[in-house]
């Protein structure tokens, strides 16, 4: 008699060994005591499976058969077992099967030592071939399963930010899908890369749960959209500072409360990117710059206004253009304050007041008339945002 004997004398018990491998892994893999996560009769299924071929290649020679161990990979990562663990149970049921077969070659003197060392090295080459054909159809059911939950996810988000969730119950069930709380307050984030990317915020989203901040996204050709919970305390400075770090042009919309209100967050924070000064990265919220975001909001009214209360300024040579606008931008900076503003400019405080003067004179408005100062400010902001 010889290891193929045995292994064909062990097939007709394959049931039987095979319930003893569950007990084995059942009480030694943590993952596995636990019916819920790997239930009974998918463990029985796998072991009976993996042991049968096996049985079959060391009885009959047969070439390996690898379909029960991609099976096992593939079932595991379904059942969110991890890879160490999966691996771990697939290792003892090999240690518990050779145990087994070495059981029963001990009761036939005729097996010696040599063929028992030969024996082992076989099947534990072959348990390192299954193992790697496990790990790899684990890893691709794994990677697959995590594009189908981001698919989901970002499903989930899009329908919030067209307002398609309008209901108590859409609202939370959408709120546990994303693993959001279900009370805000919440922001709406928007993000373009400043140069040619595939992702304006690449790993943000870990990025932000390390900081305790949950959040769910979805990617545009041309944006990157997110949804942020700001619930724990410092969560809005610790999401700004995480903003910051990337290279990205971002708009954050203000905190809202109900996730019904996403749509309108969107526009808020789109409207915030849009403000966003020259091309570079940076980040703007909309509470921020009230004015710029009325710009943003309304760019052929403001573009309108800003004409309409600078046209003779506008209509200066550049030189003089240049002068009076810059000075009038730096007295808003100042607070009004004709020496703060000729500090600011290096001048003479005169030359300020007499600036000042002129711009009176060309508009036809007094710079003390709070009317005035509220069209020019806004004037002023619209020729920053809207250069044109």
């Amino acid at each position: 008699m010889d290891l193929s004997a045995v292994a064909s004398v062990l097939q007709e018990r394959l049931q039987e060994i095979s319930e003893a491998l569950a007990v084995r892994i059942r009480a030694e893999v943590d993952s596995y005591a636990d019916d819920s996560v790997v239930p009974r009769e998918s463990l029985r299924f796998s072991l009976e499976s993996n042991a049968r071929v096996v049985l079959a290649y060391l009885a009959e020679g047969s070439e390996p058969d690898v379909h029960p161990a991609r099976e096992t990979g593939r079932i595991r990562a379904e059942q969110g077992v991890p890879l160490a663990e999966t691996l771990h149970a697939y290792r003892t049921a090999f240690d518990s099967l050779w145990a087994q077969i070495l059981d029963e070659a001990r009761q036939h003197p005729e097996i010696d030592q040599a063929q028992l060392a030969a024996g082992s090295s076989e099947i534990w080459v072959l348990f390192g071939r299954y193992a790697e054909v496990l790990a790899t159809a684990y890893r691709e059911t794994s990677a697959e399963l995590s594009r189908q939950r981001e698919a989901r996810r970002s499903a989930v988000v899009e329908a919030l930010c067209r307002g398609d969730i309008a209901d108590r119950v859409g609202l939370d069930d959408a709120a546990r899908r994303l693993g959001l709380p279900q009370e805000g307050p919440y922001a709406v984030v928007v993000a373009t890369a400043p140069g040619a990317r595939e992702e304006p915020l690449p790993g943000i989203e870990a990025a932000l749960r390390e900081a305790q901040v949950p959040s769910a996204w979805r990617l545009l050709p041309d944006q990157q959209i997110g949804l942020l919970s700001l619930a724990v305390p410092d969560a809005e400075t610790l999401s700004l500072r995480t903003l910051r770090r990337r290279r990205a042009r971002v708009g954050i919309s203000p905190l809202f409360d109900s996730l019904s209100d996403t749509p309108q967050a969107l526009r808020f924070a789109r409207l915030a990117l849009t403000g966003l000064p020259g091309e570079s990265a940076g980040v703007g919220r909309f509470d921020d710059r009230p004015l710029a975001m009325v710009v943003a909001a309304a760019p052929e009214e403001a573009t309108r206004l800003a004409r309409l209360v600078l046209e003779p300024v506008l209509a200066l040579p550049p030189q003089d253009r240049t002068r009076l606008l810059e000075t009038l931008g730096h007295w808003f900076a100042a607070g009004g304050r004709a020496p703060d503003t000729a500090e600011r400019m290096f001048l003479h405080p005169n030359t300020v007041r007499y600036r000042l003067r002129r711009v009176e004179e060309l508009i036809g408005r007094p710079l003390s008339d709070p009317r005035t100062l509220a069209d020019l400010g806004l004037a002023l902001q619209a020729l920053r945002a809207l250069p044109r």
